[in-house]
């Protein structure tokens, strides 16, 4: 594992602010690239995989695969996006029994903190709070409504590379 090569934080104020925040991320990405979403229930992260799924052009809606632990969603041209849920997998060796193409596609986990050091040497580590209000939000599809403050973490070459050009400074 490569170590922690920068961090930096930044307040979102919505919805919409999340789903701004994801489009510029989404400009960025490429087959091979990974992000881990980290957050309590209803902080946020299938919200803005909803954005990034959007602003990717994938078919179909984006929904938390609770269930399912992960979904791939197509896109009319290239890398397709894997959206995994590792909130039920006790250990980085059932990660990588998902069998995720990593190298072909653009991969979202949530709760994947902790996981995907065992699979990858490069990724951007979203860590999403939300304030002590909003903790009574447990549906992962509800739409968040109060500001979230999110915490980057690069790790490796490649999210110091999506760190440095999506610029989490700038204001949402």
């Amino acid at each position: 594992m490569t170590a922690d090569a920068a961090a930096e934080s930044l307040t979102v104020a919505d919805p919409d602010a999340m789903h701004a925040l994801a489009a510029r991320v989404a400009t960025q990405l490429r087959a091979g690239d990974l992000l881990v979403l980290t957050g309590e229930l209803g902080a946020g992260k299938t919200t803005f995989t909803r954005g990034l799924g959007e602003a990717l052009g994938v078919r179909g809606a984006v929904t938390s695969p609770t269930f399912v632990l992960a979904r791939t969603h197509p896109r009319a041209s290239g890398a397709p996006l894997v959206h995994v849920d590792a909130y039920r997998l006790t250990d980085a060796a059932e990660l990588d029994d998902l069998d995720l193409d990593l190298a072909a596609s653009i991969t979202v986990i949530e709760w994947g903190a902790g996981l995907v050091d065992a699979i990858a040497d490069d990724w951007l580590e979203i860590v999403i709070t939300r304030p002590p209000s909003a903790a009574d939000v447990d549906d992962p599809d509800e739409e968040l409504a109060e500001p979230r403050t999110l915490r980057f973490r690069a790790v490796g070459a490649r999210g110091t590379e999506l760190l440095a050009a999506i610029a989490p400074s700038a204001t949402f």
